[in-house]
């Protein structure tokens, strides 16, 4: 900053001082907006511009694609452009400035994180572990059922002994929206249901009605539903973290590349919007990537340099054989 001509510093620091005299806010927050704003004042330096008013959107757009190339992804362009915006609110009533470039400028959408999904074989794995003691019975339980059934958290905690059926291998779940929907329970899930339920009078106090307790006889919460899981991880050897998501998000990415219905897909998992549901359609797109350009012979990456060298010396002792 100490490089800057006084024109852009000395503005700097007034806005410096309005952050934390007149909105009041923390050093944290301030010290995000000067760097954010410092960051514009080298790029207008660095152009020979030496004042804010000679910054106009279409400066203001090429400084948006340089953080682009910079690999900013478009939440933290937002928050330049925000602090930018701000900071030029300050200056227009500061005179300082007659426009504010900021206002029409708006930063990329960002890309939609995808979900992570476990491996079916390291699932398996997990899923196959001994339970050591009655709360891990119940663990077991409960991992199988997320994995077979695709329950969300509140849903898997919200069951009620009464919206089982275990011989039918059906359960009942209360979704967002106080929808209801009645789920398919895989022969896994059901063993390991049976096996908790076996032992769940152990712990139950009289009158509860929740399938899953904890330690103390009562409902099981979802905090601790979280914690459990991610305990089983750890003791069992999961190479990722294990929670709750993860199970709905590998049971649904599972059951879309084996059977290709994004329909059923949706209606399992109690989506009201197919479009929430077509995420996975690019999970499973992912895969088939993969084994296309690992199995199609047009699709192969061309060899490097080192591998075409190697490549010829290997055809031409061949020639004269």
């Amino acid at each position: 900053m100490s490089d800057l001509p006084d024109t852009l510093a000395l503005s700097m620091a007034g806005f410096a001082e309005h952050l934390a005299s007149e909105r009041r806010l923390s050093p944290h927050t301030c010290q995000h907006y000067l760097r954010d704003i410092e960051r514009l004042a080298e790029e207008l330096h660095s152009q020979q511009l030496t004042d804010w008013s000679q910054l106009d959107v279409h400066g203001l757009r090429r400084h948006v694609v340089e953080l682009s190339r910079e690999g900013l992804g478009g939440r933290s362009i937002a928050r330049h452009l925000s602090a930018i915006r701000r900071f030029y609110e300050f200056m227009l009533r500061e005179g300082a400035v007659k426009d504010n470039p900021a206002l029409d400028v708006r930063a990329p959408k960002s890309g939609k994180k995808l979900p992570r999904v476990a491996d079916v074989d390291q699932l398996n794995h997990l899923l196959d572990a001994d339970a050591d003691d009655v709360l891990e019975v119940r663990d077991r339980a409960m991992l199988e059922l997320m994995y077979s059934s695709g329950l969300r958290l509140a849903e898997l905690v919200g069951l009620d002994l009464v919206s089982m059926d275990l011989s039918g291998g059906e359960v009942r779940v209360l979704g967002k929206g106080s929808k209801t929907r009645i789920l398919p329970v895989g022969q896994k899930a059901v063993s390991a249901l049976s096996a908790w339920l076996d032992v769940r009078a152990s712990l139950a106090r009289d009158g509860e009605e929740a399938v899953f307790l904890s330690r103390q006889g009562k409902r099981l919460s979802p905090r601790s539903v979280q914690a459990r899981l991610n305990r089983w991880g750890l003791f069992k050897g999961a190479d990722q973290r294990l929670h709750p998501h993860l199970l709905r998000h590998s049971f649904a990415s599972h059951l879309l590349e084996s059977s290709g219905d994004l329909r059923a897909v949706q209606e399992l998992l109690g989506h009201a919007d197919i479009s929430t549901t077509q995420i996975y359609t690019h999970l499973d797109f992912q895969h088939l990537a993969k084994v296309y350009d690992a199995s199609h012979p047009r699709a192969r990456r061309r060899p490097g340099p080192a591998a075409s060298r190697l490549q010829a010396e290997k055809s031409s002792s061949h020639d004269g054989d």
